[in-house]
C-alpha cells in the first residue's frame, strides 16, 4: 500500500474478496497526498498483513492468490473519446495510480500540476537508463514507442509546454531509430508541439535531474531547487509516459510494469510484471538465466537495496530491476586517502571525508560538506580500492529526510494544494467522470477509480 512519495493507501478489500485485473485494492485517505493501488491479477484476497520493505518502510500489504483466469474489469476498454481537458487528463492520471517509475515515485498528477502552474517550456522525457545491466525502460521504448511519445505529447499539452525533448544515449542506435519513427507517426496529431531528440554520452549516472539540468541548461541545482523553477522544464521517465497513455487511451490503471531480471554478468531478461509480485516468484521463473543462490538486490546494481526476505518483498511501481549479485568478499583496509572516490563522485561530494564525519557522529559537519546531495549511485564504494562501503552510510544519512510515511506535501512546498483550482477539488479520491447528483450528495461514500464509478 506504500508505493509512492507521500502517504500509503488504505485497503478497500477484505479477506475472501474476489478481485479482477485492474481493480482498486487500496486508496489514500481523503485529503491526503497519495495515489490508489490496483491489482494486476485476478483471484482471492487471502490476507492483509504488515510487511517491511528493504528500504525500512513498514506498510500494509494485500495478499492475493491468483486464480489463473486473468479476468479483467469490464471498465478497462479503449476510451471512446480523447477530447479531454487538462483537468480530465490530470484526474485520469491520478486515479490510475501513476507515479514516477524511475526515481522516488512522486505522484505524476502532482508533477503535472506543478509544471502547469509554472507553465514550463521544455517537457523532458528521460530515456537515459544508464545503470549497468538494467534495460527495462529501453524495452518499453522499443515495444511501446507510440505510447511513450503519445503520453509525452498529451502531458506536455497539459503542462503548457511547447517543446518535448527525448533524452537518450548516443549508443542506443536501435532505440533511437524506433523513437524517430514513433515521433514521425505521432507528431501529425500535435502540430502545436515541437519534438526534439537530445543525445547524451553513455555513462553512469546520467539521468538524475540535477545532472540533466547542468548538462542541458548549465544550471547547478541545489537540493531544494526544482527544474521547473530554475530551468523552466519538467522531466518524466519514459515508462511513466507509457503508463499515462495506457490510462488515457485504454483506461488501464498502473497495475504492471516491465522489470529487468539480471545478474552481474549481464545474463537475464525483461518481463512484464504485475505490481506486487513477490521477488521470489520472479526468480523462480527466471528459466535458470540467473544464479538465484547469490545475493539479491531490490533495484539496480549500484542503487538498489539488498533483500533478505524475497518471499515478502514485492515488485513496486518504482522498482525497474531485480539484480542478482555474486557474493564477493572484497579486501578491506583503512582508507588510504587516494582520492579516487572524490574524483568519481558525480555530485562533487568528498565521500572519504563525509564517511569519517558520519562515523564520528558529526552529522552537521557532514551536511556542510554536501552529504545531503548524495544520490545513492554507489560509485564511491565501487571505486574504493580499500573496499570501504562508503555509499551505505552516506546514502542512509542523505535519505533520512526523503522517506515520507505520513501525510506530507512534496518537499520544498512545490505542490501547493491551495492552488489546484484548475484541476478540481483537493480530494485525491475525486472521480473525474461527471458525477451524478446522488453521488455528490452521498457524503459517506467514496468512488473507486477505474471501476465504473463503483461506490464503497
Amino acid at each position: 500500500m506504500k508505493q509512492n512519495y507521500g502517504v500509503p493507501a488504505i485497503p478497500t478489500v477484505k479477506v475472501n474478496d474476489k478481485v479482477k485485473i485492474g481493480q482498486c485494492v487500496g486508496i489514500p485517505e481523503k485529503g491526503t497526498f497519495g495515489i490508489p493501488v490496483h491489482t494486476g491479477i485476478s483471484g482471492t484476497v487471502t490476507e492483509i498483513k504488515n510487511i517491511i520493505l528493504p528500504n525500512g518502510i513498514k506498510t500494509l500489504a494485500v495478499v492475493i492468490e491468483s486464480d489463473m483466469k486473468r479476468e479483467r474489469l469490464e471498465s478497462m476498454s479503449q476510451r471512446s473519446t480523447l477530447d479531454l481537458s487538462s483537468r480530465d487528463l490530470i484526474g485520469i492520471v491520478r486515479d490510475a495510480g501513476i507515479c514516477g517509475m524511475g526515481g522516488e515515485g512522486i505522484p505524476t498528477f502532482a508533477k503535472l500540476t506543478r509544471a502547469r502552474q509554472h507553465v514550463t517550456g521544455d517537457f523532458l522525457v528521460n530515456c537515459l537508463q544508464s545503470e549497468p545491466y538494467a534495460t527495462s525502460d529501453l524495452v518499453v521504448l522499443m515495444e511501446y514507442p507510440t505510447y511513450v511519445v503519445s503520453g509525452a505529447a498529451a502531458c506536455a499539452r497539459t503542462c503548457g509546454s511547447k517543446v518535448i525533448k527525448f533524452l537518450i544515449s548516443d549508443s542506443r542506435k536501435q532505440e533511437l531509430e524506433i523513437l524517430k519513427n514513433a515521433i514521425d507517426t505521432v507528431k501529425r496529431n500535435y502540430l502545436d508541439l515541437k519534438f526534439e531528440i537530445v543525445l547524451f554520452r553513455d555513462r553512469f549516472p546520467q539521468g538524475y535531474y540535477r545532472l540533466v539540468a547542468k548538462a542541458l541548461y548549465g544550471v547547478e541545482l541545489s537540493e531544494t531547487d526544482t527544474l521547473e523553477e530554475k530551468c523552466n522544464a519538467v522531466m518524466f521517465n519514459c515508462s511513466t509516459m507509457c503508463a499515462c497513455w495506457e490510462a488515457v487511451s485504454d483506461n488501464i490503471p498502473m497495475m504492471s510494469r516491465v522489470v529487468t531480471i539480471t545478474d552481474d554478468m549481464g545474463n537475464g531478461h525483461n518481463v512484464l510484471t504485475p505490481i506486487g509480485t513477490p521477488v521470489s516468484e520472479l526468480l523462480s521463473n527466471s528459466n535458470n538465466s540467473v544464479d538465484t543462490t547469490s545475493g539479491v538486490v531490490w533495484g539496480n546494481a549500484f542503487t538498489g537495496i539488498a533483500i533478505e526476505d524475497t518471499d515478502n518483498t514485492p515488485v513496486t511501481k518504482t522498482i525497474s530491476a531485480i539484480t542478482v549479485i555474486r557474493k564477493l568478499e572484497s579486501p578491506r583496509t583503512p582508507c588510504i586517502h587516494c582520492g579516487i572516490c572524490v574524483e568519481n563522485c558525480p555530485m562533487g561530494i568528498p565521500p572519504n571525508i563525509v564517511y569519517e564525519m558520519l562515523s564520528q557522529g558529526m552529522e552537521h559537519k557532514a551536511s556542510s560538506e554536501g552529504a545531503r546531495n548524495c544520490i545513492s549511485c554507489g560509485t564511491c564504494s565501487y571505486s574504493c580500492p580499500a573496499g570501504i562501503g562508503l555509499t551505505k552510510k552516506i546514502a542512509s544519512f542523505a535519505n533520512k529526510g526523503r522517506i515520507i510515511e505520513e501525510n506530507s506535501l512534496l518537499h520544498n512546498g512545490y505542490y501547493d494544494m491551495s492552488k489546484t483550482s484548475d484541476v478540481g477539488e483537493v480530494s485525491l479520491l475525486e472521480n473525474y467522470d461527471r458525477e451524478t447528483e446522488e453521488q455528490v450528495l452521498d457524503k459517506d461514500t467514496i468512488i473507486l477509480p477505474f471501476e465504473g464509478g463503483k461506490k464503497v
